[in-house]
């Protein structure tokens, strides 16, 4: 019998910044995870305090990246592997009137850390660019393709990775620790994502999930060094190479690609560039999205080894690190969790 602090269910983005919070406090732990969840492979990754649809602030947007930030570059040394790239966010502005807008927001509070009362202009052939640009300050892209595949093959040459399905059936609760299969734990988290949905501890929360679908193009002509925002975000990533996304669906619950999204991702792009482009890839996974858009953060009401890490929706990168410290917070110090993201306000 193995004997571990923690089993968290799923390698994904939530699981990983727990799993970075355990090794900053010295405990012991196991990671079981099948692979089946295509959220975090397939995200942007971009972590922007702005929402820039309509010009307002993220939620603990400075708490957030006060916290996220560096735990991103202690990984970096950790795993020896470059995650967080310093890239500028460009809002392309469509009229006078989102330019007056811009001008508002910035007196906003919340808001005037990040955007400034300017409008910037930028000369490229291949950007539809009438009224100008705004600049968001502070942003980025974290690659988390390379901190998912760093970190579990961490896990494995450190035998800290089971790569099965979880068997919900296995667990086996004791008076205060609970014995799944041969590993006994004091505790269990589940940050499966969307996979919350075949958990029968946690599955009557509501927990929507949205997919979304992502391209990447070749365009050569394109030469910008910059994330572009318009009608969808355009990331680069070097090599003439750029990601654009990102759909929103909310019938289709599967990971597979689809040509309905391709065709509206493009017919988007096709709004505000003008140069040619090749389709170069197309990934799909399911956002792990809530009905108020918090995360869902907590205990069970009955089996008290089990907790519960999910709902990071569009904003994993940001909110992953700062959820992960709260949960284990609770957990270890009996810090109380913030009504907003508690999973008890659906207790109901």
């Amino acid at each position: 019998m193995k004997k571990v602090d923690y089993i968290v269910v799923g390698s994904g983005l939530a699981g990983i910044m727990f799993c970075d919070v355990l090794m900053q406090h010295g405990k012991t732990f196991i990671v079981v995870d099948d692979g089946s969840q295509k959220s975090s492979i397939v995200a942007g990754g971009l972590y922007n305090p702005v929402v820039l649809k309509r010009f307002t602030p993220v939620w603990k947007s400075k708490e957030q990246l006060d916290l996220a930030l560096p735990r991103y570059k202690s990984l970096e040394k950790n795993l020896k592997v470059q995650l967080d790239y310093k890239v500028p966010v460009y809002r392309l502005l469509a009229s006078i009137e989102e330019q007056n807008n811009w001008f508002l927001a910035s007196d906003k509070v919340g808001l005037s850390d990040y955007i400034k009362p300017e409008i910037h202009q930028i000369e490229n052939k291949s950007i539809k660019s009438d009224f100008g640009f705004g600049k968001v300050l502070h942003t980025g892209r974290i690659d988390t393709n390379a901190l998912i595949d760093a970190f579990k093959n961490e896990l494995r040459n450190n035998n800290q990775l089971v790569e099965t399905s979880f068997d919900y059936v296995a667990i086996q609760f004791n008076k205060s620790d609970v014995t799944y299969k041969n590993i006994e734990a004091q505790h269990i988290v589940f940050a499966e994502g969307f996979g919350l949905k075949q958990n029968p501890f946690f599955n009557h929360l509501p927990l929507k999930g949205t997919k979304g679908e992502l391209l990447t193009i070749y365009a050569p002509n394109l030469n910008i060094d910059f994330v572009l925002k318009s009608g969808a975000f355009l990331i680069p990533l070097g090599e003439d190479n750029y990601i654009v996304g990102a759909t929103y669906e909310w019938h289709d619950k599967s990971n597979k690609t689809t040509p309905a999204a391709k065709t509206e991702l493009i017919d988007k792009l096709k709004t505000f560039i003008d140069c040619d482009f090749k389709v170069v890839d197309q990934v799909a996974g399911m956002r792990p999205t809530v009905i108020d858009r918090r995360p869902l953060i907590g205990q069970h009401e009955k089996y008290k080894q089990l907790y519960m890490l999910n709902g990071l929706g569009t904003r994993g990168v940001m909110i992953a690190p700062y959820v992960a410290k709260k949960l284990f917070c609770f957990i270890e110090n009996s810090v109380e969790i913030d009504s907003e993201i508690n999973i008890t306000r659906f207790s109901n």
